[in-house]
């Protein structure tokens, strides 16, 4: 096992309920279940082997390793090219069924050429690997259960427990290939059963290929925009609706540091951006599943809405630490939980107006109960939109009145006025439109410095902060308007290093801003965006293309990138990342055929 990680050499396979990483030698580092939220049963990611993972790799040298997503799938095969021959394995994860109570996983080692040694290992490890199961031993079945997890892992050969591992050495020649099932079901329930592991191959690529098909984007963007939808639609519940941040907890944001996060859950904010992603390109369905999924979570009235819920809406997310980890690279500590799900972030009640104005604007069909919500949501907001909060970057500490989350109050009060404008809904358009000026007015005096001749970060600040690209996205002001240029080419010069976009500075930054934290990666597609908006088409098309080149060799983007170390940061891979991307290959294919507007996550402005 490495002890120098890097996040880019992680594959991801799902089964849209959770997901496995996996690296490029072939060992399976990180899989939780039956949900992306579950306990992992393979840890070593963030600790070493003795928490749990899955070889299988040749048992010879390697000359070279490729990788690679089978064409619009989310099938990963890696190639293997040794004295003896070719070998490839193929991962992947069957898609879940009403009434399933099992999860697997599947890996095929197939034969290309010549004839290739290969083994495989695997340590089953409970409970984020605290726990070590019992273990029983079969002539083709390994079966270990800790409490209510049971697997059973089903293979051709022959596996032999031996020092807490079970091992198996076998050989693959041309045309031949070994099939490995591993699933995962209640121990209390009867065994899973026996599946068809080249049947299962079959269907899902065919599943996936048939939703990449229906992908409308210009075919320039192409392959960026079906790669991140891929991303996007794995870390979507697919019972649910609820979409994860991320398919890991604790990949740190920070190289030797301690910002060690759990995104298993949805966030409303994320979810919204990701709700326009999946407009844009053409799928409802995404759309229609968030939208009953927000409809269960809000239940209980607006003041009980929160940044942060379960994949399933639950509200209760505690946040605790894993001390018998040692993180990832060592970067502890390990958490488990989000302590943000109680902190109250006012820009996520614009966010929720917003994505609900978009699907009517796509012309989702009504849902009678949404303008009745929205209606209670408008009523917080006008009694609640001066009060402090915490930032959209969940600063934990002094709560401020930051000024993109006043101006999410804006567009709260806003998306309720066209709701009304627009599509003959019943609301008090005189008293709200007086709110909506009266928020613009303050957020131009107090969230302006007039010496500095920007915007800030919060009320009484001097500070940056890149949050501010969003003003113009949400359609608050117009990147051409003085002020906003001037904010934009400050966020340029004092938030960029080798134009990737930091968050904003605090502390070491001050004075070394490659210093913490990378550069965080959604930020730098709302650049991109900016200069669309500003006709620096070439600008933007120039840095989309550098973010472009910093994916992982499979495509994949992590929360941020540190410009220095060149390597990605944070966890992984990341929805909010991805969602940036198709955004902005959407905004930069409509500047190309002559409209000279982003993805803005309000077309009707």
């Amino acid at each position: 096992m490495q002890n120098d990680k890097k996040i880019e050499d992680y594959g991801f396979i799902g089964n849209m309920q959770t997901a496995a990483l996996i690296d490029r030698h072939g060992c399976m580092e990180w899989l939780c279940v039956p949900r992306f939220d579950s306990d992992a049963c393979f840890a070593a990611l963030l600790g070493n082997e003795e928490n749990g993972y899955w070889r299988l790799c040749p048992d010879e040298a390697t000359i070279s390793t490729q990788r690679f997503y089978r064409q619009d799938t989310l099938i990963l095969e890696t190639r293997f090219v040794t004295n003896g021959g070719e070998a490839a394995i193929i991962d992947f994860m069957p898609l879940m069924n009403e009434g399933d109570s099992s999860v697997s996983v599947i890996r095929i080692v197939k034969g290309l050429r010549g004839r290739v040694a290969m083994q495989t290992q695997v340590a089953f490890r409970f409970f984020y690997g605290h726990v070590t199961p019992w273990v029983r031993h079969y002539a083709n079945e390994v079966i270990a259960i800790a409490g209510q997890d049971a697997i059973h892992l089903r293979a051709p050969v022959p596996l032999h427990g031996e020092h807490m591992r079970s091992s198996a050495r076998f050989q693959v020649a041309e045309g031949e290939s070994v099939s490995f099932v591993l699933s995962w079901s209640p121990s209390f329930r009867n065994k899973p059963k026996t599946l068809d592991a080249r049947q299962l191959l079959d269907e899902t690529e065919r599943w996936w290929r048939d939703w990449s098909s229906q992908c409308q984007v210009d075919e320039d963007f192409r392959e960026p925009v079906v790669r991140s939808l891929i991303t996007l639609k794995a870390l979507t519940d697919w019972e649910t609706g609820g979409m994860v941040g991320a398919a890991t907890t604790s990949l740190p944001e920070k190289i030797g540091g301690q910002a060690n996060w759990d995104y298993r859950y949805t966030w409303l904010r994320d979810a919204t951006f990701t709700l326009h992603a999946f407009l844009s390109s053409g799928y409802r369905g995404e759309a229609k599943a968030w939208r009953k999924w927000l409809l269960r979570a809000a239940a209980g009235g607006p003041e009980n809405l929160q940044p942060i819920y379960g994949l399933a809406g639950e509200r209760w997310l505690p946040e605790y630490k894993l001390d018998w980890l040692d993180g990832f690279n060592g970067c502890r500590p390990v958490r488990i939980g989000n302590g943000a799900f109680k902190q109250q972030q006012l820009d996520i009640y614009g966010e929720v107006m917003d994505g609900l104005h978009s699907g009517r604007a796509h012309n989702l069909e009504p849902d009678e109960d949404m303008w009745r919500i929205q209606c209670l949501l408008m009523e917080f907001i006008e009694q609640h939109w001066q009060e402090t909060g915490a930032s959209l970057w969940e600063l934990r500490g002094e709560t401020r009145r930051y000024t993109y989350s006043v101006v999410m109050c804006w567009v709260a009060v806003d998306r309720a006025i066209k709701a009304v404008e627009k599509f003959d809904l019943d609301g008090d358009v005189a008293r709200w439109r007086k709110l909506r000026q009266r928020i613009h007015d303050e957020v131009c005096e107090q969230g302006y410095h007039k010496k500095r001749g920007t915007f800030v970060q919060y009320y009484g600040s001097e500070d940056l902060d890149a949050s501010l690209l969003l003003l113009t996205l949400a359609g608050f002001i117009s990147a051409k308007d003085p002020r906003m240029t001037r904010t934009i080419e400050a966020i340029q010069r004092e938030l960029t290093f080798e134009n990737f976009v930091y968050r904003f500075k605090t502390g070491e930054k001050r004075d070394d801003l490659t210093q913490g934290e990378g550069a965080f990666l959604v930020c730098c597609f709302w650049l991109v965006d900016n200069l669309i908006l500003l006709d620096r088409l070439e600008e933007a098309e120039a840095l989309f293309a550098k973010l472009l080149d910093i994916r992982s060799d499979l495509g994949l983007l992590s929360e941020e990138y540190h410009p220095v170390e060149q390597c990605l940061l944070g966890n992984f891979p990341q929805a909010f990342s991805h969602v940036g991307l198709i955004n902005s290959a959407h905004g930069l294919a409509r500047a190309r055929r002559g409209r000279k507007e982003p993805a803005s996550r309000c077309d009707e402005k």
